[in-house]
Formats: C-alpha cells, sequence, structure tokens
C-alpha cells in the first residue's frame, strides 16, 4: 500500500500511509483508537475506497472497489466489529458471498460441509443450526475467523480478533496464525494487547493521528517503545492502585436468588460502596447474563435487586436506570449506541427527561453543554457534538457510551468487557475512570475475558462457571491459576 488517503466529513483519517507485507509474514499493526488501522485495512478489504495513494498484490497495481474484489484477489479480512447476518445460521454465515452452488442454486449440504471441515481443522464446537444471534459475543467473533479462513486467502487481516476470546480461544488463533505464517500466507494483525505482540509478530507498524510512525522488525521494539510511539508519550502500563474499601462500607448492589432463562441456578452477591468486582470465566459462563439480568436488560426475571437496601422491579431497564444501574454492554454498535444520531443525541439518550424545557422540546443548547463537559472529560475524539456516531472509531465510541452513564446520578456500574477493542491509552484513562467512580462511592461489577485485567483492577473476584458462582476470591487470594482451574472446572 503506497501513499494511501483517506477522509471523511470533518476528519482527516489517513495521510500518506505505506505499508507492505511479505508472504509469510505476520505484520503486527498498532496505535491508539482513531489512529486509522482499522480504516487503512477496511480500504485493503474493499469496504472503504482510498482518495489518494495505490495497492499493489504481487507487485501489480489493482483496485480494489468491492470486498468481492477483495476476496477474489486472496484478501480475507476479520473485523473488529461483527459483519455476521444475525438471522443466519452458522454456515450461512461463514459461506456468505462465496456460497457452493448446483444447478444455480445454493447448495446448502456442499456449505455445511465447508463450514464442519473449517470448523473441524480450527477445533472449534459450535451449534451449528442456530441463528448466530443466538451466540455470545465470543462465539460469534469464532464464527467470524472461521468466515474469513474458509475463503483460502493468502492475505488475511486481523482486526483485534482475541477482543472476545478466552485464553484458550486465544491458544487456538494463535496456532492457527503460525500454521497459516509457515503456509505462506501474509497477516496484518491489529492488536491492542501488548503481551500479543512478542507471541507472534515478525514486524511492528505504529500509527499515529493517520500516519505512519515507525516500522520495525519486533525483535527490535520493547513493549514501552511500541506505547510510546503509539500516544507520544511514556504512559504507565501497571493497573492503579485501588482505594481502600471501609470495613462498614454500605451494600450498594444486593443481589439475592436471581434467576432468568438460561440460568442453571440462583446467583447472589453483594457490592460495597467502593468497591470493584470482578466477574471472571470463560467465555459461555454466564458472566453478561448475570449483569444483563441485573440491569434489567433480559425479561422475564425474578429475583432481588436491591440499591442502597432498596428493592426494585427485575426485568425492567427503565426501573434500573431510575434506580442508579449504569450498564456499559459488551456490545456498543449493537446495543450501546444508535448510530446515525450524533455524540449529543447519544450522550443524552437516556436521560433525556432532565433536558426537556417548559414547553415540552429538548433544550439543544443545555445538551451541547452537558456533552462539552464530558468530551473534555474523557478526552473523546470528535470533531465536535454532532458527529455522526457511527464515524467514530471503535474505541471512541465505547468512551461516547461511558459519557452516556455519567451524565446521569449512577450509584451502580456495571461494565461488560470495558476495554474490549481500546487502546492502552484509553485502558488507562477507563481505569482511572472505575478508580474515581469507586472513590465517589459507586459499587462497580466489571466483566472481564482479559484475566490481568479482572486481577489487576477488583476489589473480589466471583469466579462463574455454568451461570453460577463457584468460587470467590479476595484481591490477596485470587491468582491466574486460582481462577482458571475453578473457570475450567479442574478445581471445585
Amino acid at each position: 500500500m503506497r501513499g494511501i488517503g483517506k477522509s471523511f466529513p470533518g476528519v482527516r483519517a489517513l495521510s500518506d500511509v505505506s505499508l507492505t507485507l511479505e508472504a509469510g509474514e505476520v505484520l503486527v499493526l498498532v496505535g491508539e483508537n482513531g489512529a486509522g488501522k482499522s480504516t487503512l485495512m477496511r480500504i485493503l478489504a474493499g469496504a472503504l475506497q482510498a482518495d489518494e495513494g495505490e495497492i499493489l498484490i504481487n507487485g501489480s497495481v489493482v483496485r480494489i472497489g468491492t470486498p468481492q474484489e477483495a476476496q477474489r484477489l486472496g484478501i480475507g479480512m476479520i473485523y473488529q466489529e461483527f459483519t455476521l447476518v444475525p438471522q443466519l445460521t452458522v454456515p450461512a454465515n461463514v459461506t456468505l458471498g462465496a456460497e457452493p452452488t448446483r444447478a444455480g442454486l445454493i447448495d446448502a449440504s456442499a456449505g455445511r460441509a465447508r463450514t464442519r471441515a473449517v470448523f473441524d481443522e480450527l477445533g472449534l464446537e459450535l451449534p451449528f443450526d442456530v441463528p448466530v444471534s443466538r451466540l455470545s459475543v465470543g462465539q460469534q467473533q469464532l464464527v467470524e475467523i472461521a468466515k474469513a479462513l474458509a475463503t483460502s486467502a493468502r492475505i488475511i487481516v486481523m482486526d483485534e480478533p482475541t477482543a472476545a476470546l478466552s485464553d484458550r480461544e486465544i491458544e487456538r488463533l494463535f496456532t492457527i496464525v503460525r500454521r497459516l505464517r509457515a503456509a505462506g500466507t501474509g497477516i496484518v494483525y491489529i492488536s491492542h494487547r501488548m503481551e500479543e505482540l512478542g507471541r507472534i509478530a515478525d514486524r511492528v507498524l505504529v500509527m499515529r493521528d493517520g500516519r505512519v510512525v515507525t516500522q520495525r522488525a519486533a525483535s527490535e521494539l520493547t513493549t514501552d517503545e511500541i506505547i510510546a510511539a503509539m500516544v507520544g508519550r511514556r504512559l504507565e502500563s501497571h493497573f492503579p492502585e485501588l482505594p481502600p474499601v471501609a470495613p462498614d462500607a454500605p451494600v450498594r448492589l444486593g443481589v439475592r436468588d436471581l434467576r432468568r432463562a438460561g440460568f442453571s441456578t440462583d446467583v447472589s452477591f453483594s457490592v460495597r460502596a467502593g468497591e470493584i468486582v470482578g466477574l471472571a470465566g470463560l467465555i459461555g459462563a454466564g458472566r453478561t447474563g448475570i449483569v444483563r439480568a441485573v440491569a434489567g436488560a433480559d425479561a422475564p426475571a425474578r429475583g432481588e435487586v436491591r440499591i442502597d437496601g432498596t428493592a426494585i422491579a427485575t426485568g425492567r431497564v427503565g426501573a434500573a436506570i431510575a434506580a442508579g444501574i449504569a450498564f456499559i454492554t459488551e456490545d456498543r454498535k449493537a446495543q450501546g449506541l444508535v448510530l446515525g444520531m450524533t455524540v449529543r443525541e447519544n450522550v443524552t439518550l437516556a436521560h433525556l427527561a432532565d433536558f426537556v424545557d417548559r414547553d415540552l422540546l429538548v433544550d439543544m443548547a443545555r445538551e451541547r453543554t452537558a456533552t462539552h463537559r464530558l468530551i473534555d472529560e474523557l478526552q473523546i475524539r470528535t470533531p465536535g457534538t454532532e458527529q455522526l456516531a457511527r464515524n467514530l472509531s471503535g474505541g471512541t465510541q465505547q468512551k461516547v457510551v461511558l459519557a452516556k452513564w455519567l451524565l446521569g446520578e449512577a450509584r451502580v456500574f456495571l461494565f461488560d468487557e470495558p476495554t474490549r477493542g481500546i487502546d492502552v491509552g484509553a485502558k488507562s484513562e477507563i481505569y482511572r475512570l472505575m478508580v474515581e467512580l469507586a472513590r465517589r462511592g459507586a459499587a462497580i461489577v466489571m466483566v472481564s475475558s482479559d484475566l490481568p485485567e479482572v486481577l489487576g483492577m477488583s476489589h473480589r473476584v466471583l469466579v462463574i462457571r455454568g451461570s453460577r458462582i463457584a468460587a470467590e476470591f479476595t484481591r490477596a487470594e485470587a491468582t491466574p491459576d486460582r481462577v482458571i482451574a475453578v473457570a475450567t472446572g479442574a478445581a471445585a
């Protein structure tokens, strides 16, 4: 890719960006959210058109106008945001756009056989004949990976492929990456997880503000040097110190005998004011189901949820919001934002009644003032309050979701994969924000597939297995070995 440039309304996304990818090489592409990584790869995959520059495959200039043309050129793309059709089954999604046919009709049996062959090669075991909408986010990520590998591409782009995967699935993916590299496939691997770079990277290309900052062999760069290049400054890589929880701190969130469809047993736990409780476990263990039930996002639900001792109606989102519960969902595009609305509209959406004037009209000037304050506080990268949410990078969208809940008077924060797809600089900011919320007396429940994050950001850790609390550890007791042993069923 030579001299690639791209602009969006109000934003210069890429300026004179060039990169090379050799056969049998893993090029790791890193940078903060909004640096231009995904935009560059979407151009390679035919999903976007560059304003300037050219692309060469095997030394020849090519024009990639559509994803189908990219596929024909041997380019496969695993997007950070899923490109699955929720209503279709797993095989239909895996073969979508390249369906086998017989006599001019789609051959569903051949499609199933091709999907089964890919699953066998990857060692995947997932439900086959259900709409992918019924799968967990982690399972959908595995379907997305299988979809890209089913095309036998010679160039594969992986945009945050491990963001929703457990340690076991990550190891499986790395085995696949090594096998593809040995077979001569060129791989562009985008990741915010610094610990992954040394395990698979041959070269590292760092982007910042739509430009290439450095491009060197992985062996020549330390993690600190990569982070400094990404953010333009030195950044503390460790987790912040958690504020102590007072022994007599009141129970801010109390959950008792909570049950909904899919739970194998009733769930009970409590969180004190100023406490961060992490929910650890494998993908599909039921962690997300628990926080969704507390937030009223899934109905019907039964049991008891209390905020500062006062019971609220379960299974009702409005009741949860009114009681002071904020839910930062793992799927920001489908459930956390309205992509066709502006930053201002998204930030104020859950608290719209607070911005209605005497004539029952929305006071947009007050909305802008409140939104500007949060843009500054969270350092949200946007040209202004009227930018559409769909035009923001994934990490910036996540910050808008956070801003929405910080606008209200929430006392309980449910973070579901809060740093999924977030760069190291933004992670540091979110950790700082969580600590500040705890200092103010909020109760925080955090679901994360990143075990170091759970251990580093939790006063207590609840290990979830089979939609039940299998074990509880204090911060001092929680070790990777103990948590994994319980999560996998190796220990009671």
